[in-house]
Formats: C-alpha cells, structure tokens, sequence
C-alpha cells in the first residue's frame, strides 16, 4: 500500500509540472526551456525504467488510475508539442541542445521498420509531423527517399518547414496542413508512420484502407503498459482489412511500434 501510494504521488507530481508548464504557455509566459528539456528527460527515464514497469503491473486498475493515465498522456503531449517549438525557435537562433528525450526518439527512428527496408524510391508519410519533424529529416537524409509529413497545427506546420529549410533543404520533404484524403499523393505513399501522440490515429487508420495502394506499410507508434502514460495504446484493428506484420519492441525506448499492412 505505502509504494502504490508513493507511485501515484510520483505520477501527480510529473502531472502538476506539465499543467504548470501548460499553465505558463496559455498566458504567454517565458518558459525555461532547459527546465522543460530536463522535465521531459525524467520523464522519459521514468517510463523505461523497468523497476517502474514492475510497480505499474503491480497497481490495481481504478477510475482513480484511469483518469490519471489519460490526464498525463494528454498533458505530457502538450508539453512535447512545446518543447519541439521551442527547440525549433532555439534553431533559428542558432541555439539547439539536444536532450535524452530527443536523443530516445532518434533512436527509435532507425529501427522504425524492422526488415522492411526505405529506398531511395519509397515514399514515406508521417502522420503528426510536429514543429521538428526530426523523422522526416532522419528518414530522408538516411534513405533518399521523398518524405512526406502532415499536421493539423498551423503553426507546427510553420515551424516544421523552417526546420526543413534549415537542416534539410537539400532532402525531399513536404510538409503541409492537410487530412490523409487531402494528400495528392496518397495513393503513391508505400510507408506510412503514425506519431505516438496521435489520439485518433486508429481511426485514421480505418480512414487508409480505401485511400492508399495495396501494399502499403504502416508504422504505428504507440505505448502499451507504463509506456501509456506518454503514448496512445495499441487498438484492435478491422482483421478484415488489417493485418499484423510485425511488432518492434523497444524496451530502453520511450514507444514501442507495430505494423500494418493490408489483408
């Protein structure tokens, strides 16, 4: 009883600094960025620390835990959203530190599609490009191949593209605020990945189906466990038209990812 009670104390505290955080950002308040930065380092560290995985299966699933989980994936994703910005602006000043939170999903990116190899003729959507969309510039600068990234934020999208102009206007990278049924080149796309935070990205999914070619692939970033108090779980998904190909588990990584391909 005294560590469940001392594990939730845990998880308020981390919650109580990214609704201050969020708090800061709503009335236009200077954020410390290297306090943001080390925020979501511990967080992140917190998530794969294994010792805490083990005090995670161990706790009881209530409303109380429930609520809990969805208030700090949501509140820890408006918090990643603002750090990206802000290293993004940090950039055009010149200025841009790399944290272990930023170092965890690099690596996570080159173990993306497993045996499924990106060439230099692949097309790759990412689905929730972000204000540093690092996995568009990775995967193109790596493969060669034309990346392509979409987002429903306005100024995310703004601040991807100076990113892109910055560190990739030698790559093939397009960035536009757009749905996937808006994407000229949908039907061309032969990889797909989903951001983690994104909330609704099953029923994007669903979405892809009757949009995309047969063969396409589709990397679904996502937490299950521990790793839920950062990312969107995995769903069960139409067997009629989705099928499993493979799991990428990443044990010292901050999300795990699945992929689709068509029945």
């Amino acid at each position: 009883m005294k560590d469940r009670m001392l594990f939730l104390k845990e998880l308020q505290n981390f919650d109580k600094k990214f609704q201050f955080i969020i708090q800061q950002n709503k009335e236009q308040q200077q954020i410390n960025y290297f306090e943001l930065c080390e925020l979501m380092d511990d967080y992140s560290s917190f998530i794969i620390n294994r010792d805490n995985e083990e005090r995670w299966a161990n706790m009881k699933e209530s409303i109380e835990i429930l609520l809990l989980t969805d208030k700090l994936r949501m509140n820890a994703s408006v918090c990643v959203q603002i750090l990206e910005k802000y290293r993004a602006l940090l950039l055009s000043h010149e200025q841009e530190p790399v944290t272990d939170y930023f170092r965890n999903i690099e690596n996570c990116i080159g173990k993306e599609f497993g045996d499924f190899e990106i060439t230099s003729q692949s097309k790759v959507l990412l689905i929730g490009s972000g204000s540093f969309p690092i996995t568009l510039l990775m995967v193109a600068e790596r493969t060669g191949a034309d990346v392509f990234g979409i987002d429903i934020d306005d100024e995310a999208i703004q601040l991807g593209k100076q990113v892109v102009n910055k560190l990739g206007d030698h790559l093939s990278i397009q960035i536009d605020q757009k749905t996937v049924a808006e994407l000229a080149v949908i039907k061309q796309v032969s990889h797909i990945i989903f951001s983690s935070t994104v909330s609704n990205k099953y029923d994007i999914l669903e979405q892809l189906y009757d949009i995309t070619n047969k063969d396409v692939l589709v990397a679904m970033r996502y937490g299950n466990g521990l790793k839920s108090l950062f990312n969107y779980p995995m769903q069960k998904v139409d067997d009629t038209k989705w099928h499993i190909v493979d799991e990428i588990m990443h044990p010292q990584d901050v999300f795990d990812v699945i992929l689709y391909q068509k029945v």
